[in-house]
């Protein structure tokens, strides 16, 4: 293989990886300066012209003529006077000789292992271009066309067909791919794995809401208004808290839209996850207030050392604060960085008993435990589901099913008489 047809093919490759000139030139170079070391030890006294437009490659070895005698006829950089008459006869000790190496010099095998090397050294850089690339996008939304579809990730690939992976843990569980459908979502994260990047998307992530937003609410993305905290359950509820910086501007109703233009499609986008958008305020009773709606709270109890908030709420508004499967509140919890725990509020329950009377058949420090939620009647015990008496109390299930035999068969006696 001659140097043209080996600089040309090497051209060609690096172009169709988008490698530029510059950086082409540097592996070449590097390449070639790598085969003259194993050859001759050094390639301190060598010089390396290329040309990649026009295939061409010039290799010259330059070194100083000295007497057939001379300590340093073994340098490096010197030739003996007699063999560098056989490359020009007129030479004279002192004199510098430029001698022209051909890629033939080196042998078959070494030009062979240069190509090879040439394109794993392409190849590496593509991998680095690629984690770099994606590195800086992480946080940012992409798109990819869903390739293949696999138990536990979903292979996409982008307009350069780079291959991207969303894990399930990062698919909204609503989702369903089809191979050719193009998917959005954010980078998550890079990483190397056996030498090679690999690219994780999320559709899960607080991040990819934040963007869906940003595209969407032109104030968000010009920065008159920010969004301070979200929190998601994936594809069934999120809440986002948002600030405005310019008193014209209502955040909640900007980030909305005219009759919820600009929320429906990242409603759509999310597989009909339900968005609650709250106005953020330093004001932190009022923003518990907010961060559980839609109930309507009666009265709050805020412990900033434990970080637990006791709210009481009319019997009617329990189940919207605590919404379906405990989601409204748990959300809630997460925004505002503290423990909620719902009380109904205190009421003359007729014909109630207090949990006094049952000294007998429930324990004290039972009662005393529940006595601390704010529950202090049969009913008021009974009021309250068994998930949420596990939650709030440190009472075992089997205690609490026994506490609530006991109040049961008492009020049922009560309503008999």
């Amino acid at each position: 293989m001659n140097s043209s047809v080996l600089i040309e093919s090497f051209a060609e490759f690096a172009k169709f990886k988008n490698i530029d000139r510059p950086t082409m030139m540097r592996i070449l170079e590097d390449v070639f300066r790598t085969m003259i070391r194993k050859k001759w030890g050094t390639d301190e006294n060598f010089d390396i012209i290329l040309n990649v437009e026009k295939g061409d490659l010039e290799i010259w070895r330059n070194r100083e003529i000295v007497d057939d005698n001379s300590e340093d006829i073994w340098d490096h950089d010197k030739i003996a006077l007699s063999d560098a008459r056989k490359i020009e006869p007129d030479f004279e000790v002192g004199e510098e000789v430029s001698e022209e190496i051909q890629l033939e010099d080196f042998g078959r095998r070494a030009v062979l292992t240069a190509r090879q090397t040439l394109i794993q050294r392409i190849k590496d850089m593509e991998k680095e271009l690629l984690f770099q690339k994606y590195k800086d996008l992480v946080g940012e939304i992409i798109s990819g066309e869903v390739y293949q579809v696999w138990n536990r990730e979903v292979l996409l690939l982008d307009q350069d067909e780079n291959e991207l992976l969303i894990p399930k843990g990062e698919q909204i569980p609503k989702d369903r791919y089809r191979k050719g459908d193009v998917v959005r979502a954010v980078v998550q994260r890079v990483e190397i794995v056996n030498g090679n990047p690999k690219i994780i998307l999320s559709r899960t992530s607080p991040a990819f809401l934040e963007r869906l937003f940003e595209n969407e609410v032109p104030e968000i993305y010009d920065g008159l208004i920010a969004i301070k905290k979200i929190v998601r359950e994936p594809g069934e509820r999120a809440k986002v808290a948002v600030e405005s910086f310019d008193d014209r501007i209502d955040p909640v109703g900007a980030c909305v839209g005219m009759k919820g233009s600009r929320i429906h499609s990242i409603v759509r986008e999310l597989e009909n996850e339900n968005i609650d958008v709250i106005n953020y305020t330093d004001n932190l009773e009022l923003y518990i207030q907010r961060a559980l709606s839609p109930a309507k709270i009666s009265s709050i109890k805020i412990d900033e050392e434990n970080k637990r908030v006791s709210v009481f709420l009319k019997p009617d508004q329990v189940s919207l604060a605590i919404g379906k499967g405990g989601q409204n509140i748990k959300l809630a919890s997460r925004l505002v960085d503290m423990e909620i725990d719902v009380f109904r509020e205190s009421e003359v329950y007729e014909e109630d008993i207090s949990l006094e009377e049952f000294t007998d058949e429930i324990e004290d420090w039972v009662i005393a435990e529940l006595r601390r939620i704010g529950l202090d009647t049969a009913k008021s015990v009974l009021a309250v589901s068994k998930e949420d008496l596990l939650r709030r109390t440190e009472l075992e299930e089997e205690t609490i099913d026994d506490v609530l035999a006991i109040l049961r068969e008492e009020l049922e006696e009560e309503d008999n008489q």
